[in-house]
């Protein structure tokens, strides 16, 4: 059958272990894999939680040799990553790698996976035109994936993400192999984030819900051969239910969670419900792809000057990357909305059922700005550091990101983005 358009999606997941005490069946998991000697990777702020010892505990008790390696920078960059992966080449060979910690753990796992097992170095990896998208030649370690927050999907998808600081641009290596083989979701675990971190990890949970929910349909793509087909390959009908899921746990968990955070309680359901809707997004994301609010996120945090958020790392400026996705939803989804109306509208009432206003193209960037105001979110890119001088260099960054715009429903130009940006250096 020939025709001109893609008739065909994909759809991928690791396995997936979820609920509490579920972090401490690692070991029979990696065990039974045939694995003796294991590299746990892990950041210090998890590592000071304990979290990493109950879980390096539990794959000693099964006989596995362990290795942690606990240098994970918050928001990895080359640099970062050139070290873990210098690590792991120094202190192998490993079997498995267990990630525990955010996305940031994960992504640094994803390249000591892949790089420990193929030849070359890091920018041989990286999206083009940033590094040179090589693929993989061989095998990479199987990974295990434990987050510790509620947001990144990390442990879910084929995305490893990190700051190129020479550029100061976030770009990242993107290849069906560096999806981990295991996924290991304990709430128990999540429940201790702190409120800044809960609310900035959410909006990526919530932005990649409607972002895959709103991406290009999979049947608008050009067609494809088998060799040319990529993770992310639009919105799809399987996707689409993961997303909607995780877009009414967020309607009724998200600013309780963060309100529970706010007041110390680690026994809360809501937190619960959000690891679930994480769980869910990252599901659907992972397959469908994201877009226009991911792209402009990657400049936005890779340029940042001062800015030191709450229940962060308070040593260095940072944006995190759920905050920096955020920044510029609501202008975003306002762009997008004649692409898909209905899926606008639809995900707008899924996430508030009682949102005020009529349905048009302001409803679901209403309903977007009023949850960021509730939770605590900065009020737009002004807030961060970043004034209307600025617009371009995010413009030109965010114009790098051709793999994430490839799958907004509708072309985007560069004019296009200086709208969305401008707009968004304030939002309420």
């Amino acid at each position: 059958m020939s025709t001109s358009t893609e008739t065909v999606f994909t759809y991928a997941a690791p396995a997936l272990k979820f609920g509490r005490g579920a972090a401490t069946e690692i070991g029979y998991d990696v065990r039974g894999w045939g694995a003796r000697r294991v590299l746990l990777v892990t950041d210090p702020g998890v590592a000071a939680a304990g979290h990493p010892e109950r879980v390096a505990e539990g794959l000693r008790a099964r006989d596995l040799e362990v290795v942690v390696f606990d240098r994970t920078r918050v928001e990895p960059t080359d640099a970062s990553l050139e070290e873990a992966v210098a690590f792991a080449r120094a202190e192998g060979p490993f079997d498995a790698v267990v990630a525990v910690g955010g996305g940031s753990s994960i992504d640094t796992a994803k390249a000591v996976a892949l790089l420990v097992t193929n030849p070359g170095e890091l920018m041989d990896y990286v999206n083009a035109p940033i590094g040179k998208a090589r693929a993989p030649e061989q095998p990479v370690l199987p990974l295990v994936a434990v987050p510790t927050t509620t947001g990144t999907g990390a442990e879910s998808t084929t995305i490893c993400v990190m700051d190129v600081l020479a550029l100061k641009v976030k770009t990242g290596i993107s290849h069906a192999a560096l999806r981990p083989r295991l996924a290991v979701v304990d709430p128990s675990l999540s429940a201790t984030q702190p409120p800044g971190v809960l609310a900035a990890a959410g909006m990526d949970i919530l932005c990649h819900a409607l972002e895959s929910y709103t991406a290009r349909w999979y049947g608008d793509f050009a067609a494809k051969q088998p060799e040319q087909r990529v993770p992310y390959c639009g919105s799809n009908p399987i996707a689409d239910l993961w997303s909607e899921r995780a877009l009414g746990l967020l309607a009724t968990a998200f600013r309780a969670a963060v309100r529970d955070a706010r007041e110390g309680r680690e026994d809360s359901e809501a937190a619960e419900q959000m690891a679930l809707a994480a769980t869910f997004a990252g599901l659907g994301f992972g397959n469908a792809g994201v877009h226009i609010p991911h792209a402009n996120a990657y400049p936005v945090a890779g340029r940042v000057q001062d800015f030191r958020p709450a229940d962060y790392p308070q040593h260095e400026a940072m944006v995190p990357h759920g905050m920096a996705v955020a920044l510029t939803a609501p202008e975003a989804f306002r762009f997008t909305f004649d692409a898909a109306p209905e899926r606008h509208l639809r995900a707008a009432r899924l996430l508030d059922p009682a949102a005020p206003g009529a349905d048009g193209p302001g409803l679901l960037p209403d309903v977007v700005a009023r949850l960021m105001r509730d939770i605590g979110i900065p009020n737009g890119l002004a807030e961060v550091g970043y004034g209307a001088g600025d617009v371009g260099a995010l413009v030109d960054g965010a114009l790098q990101q051709q793999r994430l715009l490839a799958t907004a429903p509708k072309e985007v130009t560069g004019d296009d983005l200086a709208l969305i940006i401008g707009a968004s250096l304030e939002h309420w």
